[in-house]
């Protein structure tokens, strides 16, 4: 397949979590080939790098500073960006407690982050779509926690299981519009979420991911990155309904 499949000049997108990680690196990623990148996150000093970054090396981008479990402000941001043509639902926050340990508040929070969110930003953008009959790629981020169990990731894990059926039923019901929804579900990727350890702490937890991969490493947000541009590109003009694992061979589900 040629590289012009690729090209997403002429495109814009909306990407959520934009201020750090694999959300920063989407951006970048999505502007280096041609996009016009939506930034959005509540992180606005962290918004502000990610912009700075993309103008630097000649892209264009614009900034949404936003908390995306406030539907009333995911829909005013998307209206504010206008037309659309990828989502990127990267937003996401972590939470750590045994099963036994969860209080409501705590899951309530996972939830509105890591589902709601998700959803919001999904339904804001799948409806100005339709409205216009225009093709699109939306891309939701899950998590390899939704093919095994973690200790003291319930919140987290429950939020990205949700998103991926989200994903299939929005596929499902899109794809009469041309659009195409896809879930990412990374592994042990080195961003600011997993770095909630002290230095030491870190690098073993490291140390152990990169041992139970058949590469031998953990992921880096680029690696990630790579998976969003192919979603976003007409390079998976035939994939929907799909969950892509950039996890180093970690979980090789069916």
């Amino acid at each position: 397949m040629a590289l012009s499949a690729y090209d997403l000049t002429g495109r814009a997108a909306f990407v959520t979590g934009a201020a750090s990680g694999i959300g920063r690196a989407s951006a970048l990623l999505l502007a280096e080939a041609g996009a016009l990148v939506h930034c959005a996150d509540r992180d606005e000093t962290g918004l502000r790098r990610t912009y700075d970054l993309i103008a630097g090396a000649g892209g264009s981008a614009r900034t949404h500073p936003l908390d995306v479990t406030d539907r009333d402000r995911v829909r005013a941001a998307v209206a504010d960006a206008g037309h659309l043509d990828i989502l990127v639902a990267a937003a996401g926050i972590m939470h750590t407690s045994s099963v036994l340990e969860t209080a409501d508040e705590d899951l309530d929070r996972v939830l509105a982050a890591n589902f709601k969110g998700v959803l919001y930003a999904c339904q804001e953008v799948a409806r100005s779509m339709t409205a216009r009959s225009a093709p699109g790629s939306l891309i939701t981020m899950a998590s390899g926690a939704v093919d095994s169990a973690s200790v003291g990731l319930l919140c987290y894990s429950v939020a990205k299981a949700a998103v991926v059926q989200l994903t299939k039923t929005l596929a499902t019901e899109l794809g009469p519009h041309a659009i195409r929804v896809n879930a990412v579900a990374p592994g042990w990727i080195r961003t600011p979420m997993t770095d909630r350890h002290d230095a030491a702490g870190q690098h073993r937890a490291e140390a152990t991911m990169a041992r139970i991969s058949p590469l031998g490493r953990v992921g880096e947000p680029e690696d990630v990155a790579h998976t969003v541009l192919h979603l976003a590109s007409d390079a998976s003009a035939f994939m929907t309904g799909q969950i892509l694992r950039p996890n180093g061979g970690v979980a090789m589900p069916w």
